[in-house]
């Protein structure tokens, strides 16, 4: 299908529903645009059993997108520098270790956890998977997307050291959770007799460290050239050029992209928006972000809805993916609960905060990705079909109730 008749029909779907969301549904956006659009994808399997014509059209439409080089090349970089422009690096910095302990420490803890479990869940339901790819699953699923809940959060009572907490983990979450995914692979791809655990170490450092060092260093260099000059145009036009490059320097140098681009929108949303930038400037960067962060969002999260007319066996695995939504999230309240043993500040962080974390932590568009982009193995069907049942609770039930866990919390 041509490209620019694909976008034109992505972007009247997604102006459609969410027109249809504001006037009768009235729900959180993200939420509202991928209910409809499941919604849609089972009026047209529906249609798809009494006539294949319309179904074979939609069906060719959403299988010519490859929603994971889609999303993983393209938007996560948009996305993840949106999502840090707003970051307060100061109440970034007074929870460095809260935040830096949950986006590592409990993601992996929570990988390991889960898939320890699943092995034996997979055992059980005569599924038997290899534990290295259990582990694998465990690193699709354990990233947390609480792109619906930042509003929510924003609307509460909640102490806004948590919530500057909340929204500085799932940032660096979903960078560490595609560098477990990548390590992981590359591990995999290897083969694991042939690495010793400095090899694992060595492949896992280089992505987390080259990443933070590739985004400081675009960082500190936009920052030069912008304070140089006043002309928002260009400014705003440097800052989505780096964003672009930055995917592509990553992939040459083989580090991690997203925590680079992350980085990157630390400083420009800090200390190049603070220091360097005219109000005017910072006025229309602001604005241009939002608009791209609210577009992007809306085209993901009808993407998310679509696939679903390509996943017909998701059915099959129905109970195994319930199961594995309940154990997911025992996995992630106990990979928090333990980091927060150890931090001082106890009125913070404490049960109720990781609860919060627990539900409120979606999984969405990355953890779809990443399952998409699974080479062919006798693993693959049933993985995506399970990961495709947790996000749809989690965005759906878990996105719509974790605001009244908020008020009833706090």
């Amino acid at each position: 299908m041509d490209v620019l008749l694909l976008i034109s029909i992505l972007v009247a779907l997604c102006a459609v529903f969410s027109y249809i969301n504001i006037r009768f549904l009235k729900l959180p956006t993200s939420i509202g645009l991928m209910l409809i659009s499941l919604i849609f994808s089972l009026l047209i399997i529906a249609e798809g059993k009494i006539s294949s014509a319309f179904h074979h059209h939609v069906e060719e439409m959403v299988r010519s997108i490859d929603f994971s080089q889609t999303l993983l090349n393209i938007m996560l970089g948009f996305l993840l520098f949106a999502g840090s422009l707003h970051i307060n690096l100061a109440e970034l910095k007074k929870q460095q270790a809260a935040v830096v302990s949950f986006s590592t420490l409990s993601v992996a803890l929570s990988i390991f956890f889960f898939g320890s479990i699943m092995w034996f869940v997979f055992k059980i339901f005569n599924y038997p998977m290899d534990f290295i790819y259990c582990l694998w699953f465990g690193a699709l699923v354990s990233p947390t997307d609480p792109i619906a809940v930042i509003g929510i959060l924003k609307k509460s009572n909640m102490p806004k050291e948590i919530e500057a907490t909340i929204n500085g983990e799932s940032l660096f979450n979903d960078g560490i959770g595609v560098v477990f995914f990548v390590t992981i692979s590359q591990v995999i791809s290897l083969g694991i007799q042939n690495l010793s655990g400095l090899d694992v170490l060595f492949l896992f450092g280089r992505e987390v460290i080259g990443g933070i060092g590739l985004g400081f260093a675009l960082g500190y260099g936009a920052f030069y050239f912008i304070r140089k000059i006043d002309h928002y145009q260009t400014e705003v036009l440097l800052s989505l050029a780096l964003v672009m490059a930055c995917g592509e320097i990553a992939h040459f140098f083989h580090v991690s992209g997203p925590l680079a681009v992350i980085v990157i929108g630390l400083i420009l949303g800090n200390k190049v928006s603070k220091t360097a930038m005219s109000d005017t400037t910072r006025d229309y960067h602001n604005k241009f972000w939002e608009l791209v962060d609210d577009f992007l969002n809306a085209i993901l999260f009808v993407l998310i809805g679509l696939q679903m007319v390509l996943l017909p066996f998701i059915t099959n695995y129905i109970l195994i993916g319930i199961l594995a939504i309940v154990l997911l999230l025992l996995c992630r309240y106990l990979s928090l609960s333990i980091p927060i043993l150890f931090l001082k500040d106890k009125k913070l962080f404490n049960r109720r905060t990781a609860l919060i974390m627990t539900w409120g932590g979606l999984r969405g568009g990355l953890s779809i990705a990443l399952t998409l982009s699974l080479p062919d193995s006798p693993y693959k069907e049933i993985i995506v079909s399970i990961t495709y049942i947790i996000v749809i609770f989690s965005i759906l039930v878990q996105g719509l109730t974790t605001g009244k866990l908020v008020k009833r919390l706090y």
